[in-house]
């Protein structure tokens, strides 16, 4: 059952359920998967998966005319015992993870010349994070990174987006039986990047999986998380915070698949909007398939609207196609400042700046807790602070 929902003027939360759908989320789509580009129809905007991107700012990634030139750096330090390459196109493990929904994806599949494949041993627990950084100095690029984990490892990898660049990427995480991998993936790009990935999970037996998403720089990202079960008893948590600023248009579009009996799936969004312009898009699909029995699941989107000017689309979907579930659930609320709580702050002595910044710190606090990195959770926090200070 939805949350109760506070809309203002300029935002939209919608939410389907369907019970025994004879259509799942995939045919949703313009055309099936496909690694190859010319099995896409040029968007136009009037697609479902397009309608609510601004396509005229994709910088040709969406029509073909994006030609690539640009300079992308790709640096991994990882610990001991876990293998870094670099591959060609033919390697056996680039797109076990998923194949592109869209033409993005596909031009990014199509296009890129070399992958990087970070692999963890079965049943290695590392002490350490793999940190990769992207980083970019202008112009276009395609990339493609795999990380798999073997059998019962253990391991956390943060992906840091950094710099200016027109990229468009596929990442795939191929999760071992009973292994466990936890990404925190951050997008602190430019103001004029822009940014289009998609990100494949294959979740093997007794697996378990986390991806934490903090959206902040760019002048349009748009993520599209996909996840896939290869065996029973998975379980998937999806995290993410964004903080959309004036001009800027952050769009996240999740799937989860259900393909498999007795999986678990958690999905959690919450994002802050300020400025004229602000747009956040957020799209939860969850798919139950008829052979998905005993499946658990639930999806939530809570957006905070901080100023006049800014937008929200928040579309929870869910799909089953089987009665024979333990779970499954969304919501969606979206809600301007709350002046009740600043005015409640301000009584006790604290100034109007400081009041708003632990009301705004206080809504990402849950999320921000999830990444488990001191580091990275630091460096959040100090990163809305700066937004906050930026708009006073």
């Amino acid at each position: 059952m939805a949350e109760a929902q506070n809309i203002p003027v300029g935002s939209t939360t919608a939410g389907s359920i369907a019970v025994a759908a004879e259509s799942t989320v995939a045919t949703r789509m313009s055309a099936p998967p496909s690694f190859d580009v010319a099995d896409f129809p040029v968007p136009h905007g009037r697609e479902e998966e397009w309608r609510f991107t601004p396509l005229e700012r994709l910088r040709g990634l969406h029509d073909g005319t994006a030609e690539a030139g640009g300079v992308l750096t790709v640096e991994v330090s990882a610990p001991e015992g876990v293998t870094v390459e670099t591959v060609d196109r033919g390697d056996a493990r680039l797109g076990k993870a998923g194949t592109p929904a869209d033409r993005v994806a596909a031009q990014a599949y199509s296009s890129f010349e070399k992958a990087s494949v970070v692999s963890v041993p079965k049943e290695a627990v590392l002490s350490e994070p793999i940190r990769i950084a992207v980083h970019g100095e202008g112009g276009t690029a395609y990339g493609h990174q795999v990380v798999e984990l073997g059998a019962f490892a253990e391991a956390v990898v943060v992906i840091d987006h950094t710099g200016d660049a027109v990229l468009a990427a596929n990442v795939d995480f191929i999760v071992g039986d009973g292994a466990k991998l936890t990404v925190v993936s951050v997008q602190d790009w430019d103001e004029k990047a822009v940014h289009v990935a998609q990100h494949n999970a294959l979740i093997g037996r007794d697996a378990s999986f986390k991806s934490v998403v903090v959206t902040f720089g760019g002048d349009v990202v748009r993520l599209h998380p996909r996840v896939q079960y290869a065996g029973t008893g998975g379980e998937v948590e999806l995290f993410g915070l964004y903080f959309t600023d004036a001009g800027q248009h952050q769009e996240h579009r999740l799937l989860v698949d259900h393909n498999t009996p007795h999986c678990k799936s958690n999905v959690a969004y919450k994002g802050a909007l300020q400025g004229e312009g602000a747009h956040a898009v957020w799209i939860g699909d969850v798919l139950i398939e008829a052979t998905a029995e005993g499946t658990d699941t639930y999806e939530l989107n809570r957006n905070l609207v901080l100023t006049d000017g800014a937008r929200v689309d928040s579309v929870p979907n869910l799909e089953i196609e089987t009665g024979e579930i333990v779970g499954a659930g969304h919501a969606s609320a979206t809600g301007r400042f709350d002046d009740e709580q600043l005015f409640y702050l301000m009584a006790r002595g604290i100034p109007a700046g400081e009041a708003r910044r632990l009301v705004v710190r206080g809504f990402f606090a849950e999320l921000v807790q999830k990444i488990g990195l001191p580091d990275v959770e630091e460096r959040l926090l100090d990163k809305i602070d700066a937004e906050l200070e930026a708009s006073v």
